[in-house]
């Protein structure tokens, strides 16, 4: 039996035998980091860019319990936000500093926050976590001073931008990570037999990542090789290699296909004509692996673990099928499962709560009727005010119970923020952006194997509000 967090969760059905090619993304998808390793080491290599540039970050560290994926910076104000599906923020930490209740609500009355706007950045993947923390802590140090406030909270995160494209791009990074690839990376056996079994029922496979072709296949060697059928390597699973794709434009713009012509040396030759199958490729665009496959829409399914990068304009521009690589999913359904107990009981006395509320207004109600004398009171209700003052004391008397529970379900996975898919009782907007562009998602690309290739993953039932007028 497949444990619930090892599940592939689906927002569209997909007939997994109409799919005909799959694209795969490397990094979080194929191959996964130990998270706090890489991102503790992605934050030391730009804190050293940021005092390089003359930014007094000697002394700030990386938190890996301090930001989730699934928040908005909001440029203007300096903030971390969790927002619902509909945008309204529920929590906000300005800096590392969270607000409180009267603050936040003064802060975001009547704005809700819209990812269509150039105030707000999204945390959308696993590598943005370190970002996210030096933003938050360069904040707290231009609010006591440290930093000029002229350059603002924009300028601010332009800067840490900078700092973490710096330390990517220079390769020192990278080179940790190739260095000591046993403290970075966690081999998944079953994740590379899973491609095994695509590829033998007739699937097309192909990689399409942002990484360089050197770093590429010295991570793709360590990751897939040792766990391959014997005599397979890992460049006889895909029928197309691109390497420094620069999603998304890869699937938004047309641009030059370049042919690695030497892989030692990483020569490149400009390419016009088909994709050959065995080669290895870079940059190009998605139209050209669409003419080069001989198929388009939904034909294709592409996974990646980059919410706008890998799924959005994939399935926006493209129709092609998408999956969302979600790691965290494993904890977030772990810790889930272990407050069930808890959760029953919350849903039982926010039960009880409601029908007293709704007992106290009708009460109220009565009251009003009574004493402006209009009409009588609805039937089976007392204008009685000692009525009013025992239902409310009940009420109290719950919410001594409801508050640990209520404080302990939102604390889940993370004491800070909570858990990813959820914003109070509502979905959070990072649930929202995977159900409208990820056909389906799970947290890892082996629990496909579970399911093989010919299977149907159907969606379910999806409740409406009023549907709880059934039970």
């Amino acid at each position: 039996m497949i444990a619930p967090e090892r599940g592939i969760f689906v927002n569209r059905t997909i007939n997994l035998r109409s799919i005909k090619a799959i694209g795969y993304d490397m990094d979080y998808t194929l191959v996964h980091y130990h998270v706090d390793e890489w991102e503790t080491r992605a934050f030391a290599h730009a804190k050293a860019k940021l005092l390089s540039m003359g930014y007094p970050v000697q002394d700030i560290e990386f938190d890996p319990g301090a930001v989730i994926r699934g928040l908005a910076i909001d440029l203007e104000e300096g903030n971390l936000v969790k927002a619902t599906r509909f945008g309204y923020v529920i929590r906000a930490a300005h800096g590392t500093s969270f607000l409180g209740y009267d603050e936040m609500r003064r802060t975001y009355a009547g704005k809700m926050v819209d990812l269509g706007e150039d105030r707000f950045e999204f945390i959308n993947t696993l590598f943005s976590l370190s970002e996210a923390s030096l933003f938050a802590q360069l904040v707290d140090l231009m609010d006591v001073g440290r930093i000029e406030i002229g350059l603002g909270y924009r300028g601010l995160y332009q800067a840490v931008v900078t700092s973490l494209d710096g330390a990517h791009q220079d390769g020192a990074l990278k080179a940790d990570i190739l260095e000591d690839p046993e403290r970075f990376i966690e081999p998944d056996p079953d994740g590379v037999m899973a491609l095994v079994d695509q590829l033998k029922a007739g699937k097309r496979l192909m990689l399409i990542t942002n990484s360089e072709w050197e770093y590429t296949v010295r991570i793709m060697e360590y990751a897939f090789d040792p766990y391959l059928p014997k005599g397979m390597k890992w460049r006889d699973l895909f029928e197309a290699i691109i390497v420094s794709a620069d999603k998304p434009a890869f699937f938004t713009s047309t641009k030059q296909l370049y042919k690695v012509v030497d892989e030692d040396a990483a020569l490149l030759r400009p390419h016009v004509g088909e994709i050959e199958p065995g080669s290895v490729f870079f940059g190009g665009c998605a139209r050209q692996v669409e003419d080069f496959l001989g198929l388009s829409g939904d034909e294709i399914l592409y996974v990646g673990d980059h919410l706008f990068g890998d799924v959005h304009f994939s399935k926006a521009l493209l129709r092609w099928r998408t999956a969302l690589i979600l790691r965290e999913l494993e904890s977030e359904i772990s810790s889930l499962r272990s407050f069930r107990s808890d959760e029953i009981k919350l849903e039982k006395l926010m039960g009880q709560k409601s029908a007293l509320e709704a007992e106290v207004s009708a009460v109220r109600l009565a009251m009003q009727r009574t004493r402006l004398g209009y009409a009588d009171p609805p039937a089976g209700v007392l204008a009685d005010k000692n009525l009013l003052e025992r239902l409310r004391s009940e009420i109290a008397t719950l919410d001594e119970e409801i508050t640990p529970l209520a404080v302990g379900s939102s604390r889940l996975r993370n004491e800070a923020w909570g858990p990813l898919m959820r914003a109070g009782i509502d979905k959070s907007l990072f649930a929202r952006q995977v159900e409208k562009y990820a056909d389906c998602y799970t947290s890892r690309v082996a629990n496909f194997i579970a399911v093989s290739p010919f299977a149907l993953l159907r969606v379910a039932r999806v409740d409406l509000p009023h549907d709880t007028w059934l039970d």
